[in-house]
């Protein structure tokens, strides 16, 4: 081991371009987009446009953050330093969270499309190897992780673009149709809107959380080479990936078969497979499915490594046990926070084996809105972050648009979809359940800055940033 305290770059520009892609594309758009498109019809289009419209605000305000300071902690940094230690505390944790159960979401998917193909092996089993597989990815070094993630995102890009290509030339008739319907009928034939506009705020809402990821980007960045640089870049490109990959296929989709096709509420089929099935593909849902299983291990593999260097973080700052800081001696990995990230996806996996996932169900529930607190502390961050930049004189090299108006924007927007989770009752739950999981890390980070506690690493952390603005200085001068 080592105690060392600094990460090791390695990640080289391609695996951050990768890795911004990997971070929004999950299993969501493949199989859970199919959901909203029935609740919502061809309207779901909006509703991910207008999510994509928002991620791309709340980037841009994170990416002008995080170039003036990149840091392995990204947004939950920001929030200690622009609002106070308690909401980096809070959010820190809040995230870490959510990614440590998502992976065992992510576990139990791999899981039972192994255990279709190849029932030998209990679902359980096929999620421990899963597991144990991708932990063993981070604990080499950063760059490995990286390359791992290049080719396990590659496989959805060239999915997706194959799928828009192949639904681009139906829709013309330029594919043959089988059972789907060329043109742009099924976008008016039973309405744009059949189930009103209420259904589209709901699908709204749910679009929100398929794009939570996409700030994985601004944490990868700070084991990069030049991550200003990088930031810059992805930052800008993140606007065609959304239009692309979401809206792109979702509109694909509505155009060639109808919004009430049973096959689009089936979590084993899904929007890809049954549009594929539409067209005469042979074997789509096994093509589907290889792609999903492809899918969901790459989103396995950036939530360990964006929970271990989030833990990282938060013991670099007093917020957690020092034993998260201690890296590999040759990988300069933060194994002990890796290992300590899995602790909730091998609970995952026996509650799997003892039939009692509906306890995982409400541990999700409790993390449930965590995408909408994570936007909304960005865009708080920011707010003061630039108020602060400006009042020093300092350049900030990528700006918010329409400073502060925008900003202001997009936090009502968050707050007036938080009450309309509640009073409109269908994600009420999950905004119940993270509001009393939040308000508890509220009180202990309130106690955490009132009394102290971890005051020595957070001056050892101070030492530190201020020899480097020093060393900064001398290269200028």
């Amino acid at each position: 081991m080592s105690g060392s305290s600094q990460l090791q770059g390695g990640l080289k520009s391609r695996h951050l371009t990768m890795l911004s892609i990997a971070g929004v594309i999950g299993a969501g758009l493949f199989v859970g987009s199919g959901k909203v498109i029935a609740n919502a019809g061809p309207a779901a289009i909006l509703a991910y446009l207008g999510g994509g419209i928002l991620v791309v605000l709340v980037m841009r305000m994170l990416g002008e953050m995080a170039v003036a300071q990149p840091d392995s902690g990204s947004f939950s940094t920001y929030a200690d330093r622009a609002i106070g230690r308690w909401a980096g505390f809070t959010i820190g944790w809040l995230y870490w969270s959510f990614w440590s159960l998502l992976m065992g979401w992510e576990a139990y998917v791999a899981g039972a499309i192994l255990n279709q193909w190849f029932p030998i092996i209990p679902l359980w089993g096929y999620m421990t190897i899963v597991t144990v597989a991708l932990m063993c990815v981070n604990f080499l070094p950063v760059k490995s992780y990286g390359e791992f993630e290049f080719w396990f995102a590659l496989v959805k890009v060239v999915a997706i673009v194959a799928f828009i290509i192949i639904g681009s030339l139906a829709i013309v008739n330029l594919w043959p149709l089988g059972d789907a319907v060329g043109g742009f009928t099924h976008l008016t034939s039973q309405g744009f809107m059949p189930n009103g506009f209420d259904a589209v705020v709901v699908a709204l809402l749910g679009a929100m959380f398929a794009f939570i990821g996409a700030e994985i980007v601004t944490v990868a960045a700070a084991e990069s080479q030049n991550p200003s640089k990088e930031i810059i870049r992805t930052t800008r490109s993140v606007v065609w990936r959304i239009s692309l990959f979401y809206v792109g296929s979702i509109f694909i989709v509505v155009c060639l078969i109808p919004y009430t096709d049973p096959g689009l509420k089936l979590s084993t089929e899904g929007t890809y497979a049954v549009t594929l099935k539409a067209l005469g593909i042979p074997y789509a849902n096994t093509i589907v499915n290889f792609v999903v299983l492809t899918s969901v291990c790459s989103c396995f593999n950036s939530a360990l490594y964006t929970s271990s260097r989030m833990l990282f973080s938060l013991s670099r700052r007093g917020d957690a046990p020092k034993a998260f800081q201690i890296l590999g001696q040759s990988s300069k990995a933060p194994y002990i926070g890796v290992l300590a990230s899995t602790v909730l996806a091998f609970i995952t996996i026996v509650l799997t084996a003892t039939d009692r996932m509906d306890v995982f169900d409400v541990l999700m529930a409790a993390t449930g809105s965590i995408a909408l607190l994570v936007y909304l502390c960005i865009a708080v961050s920011q707010l003061n972050m630039r108020r602060k930049l400006d009042a020093s004189g300092k350049e900030v090299v990528l700006k918010m648009w329409l400073f502060p108006w925008l900003t202001y924007a997009v936090i009502f927007v968050i707050i007036a979809s938080l009450i309309t989770m509640v009073v409109e009752g269908t994600y009420r739950t999950e905004v119940v359940y993270t509001s009393i999981f939040g308000g508890i890390l509220i009180v202990i980070g309130a106690l955490a800055q009132k009394y102290g506690w971890g005051r020595e690493q957070r001056e050892k952390l101070e030492h530190e940033q201020a020899q480097v603005r020093l060393q900064a200085a001398k290269q200028e001068s």
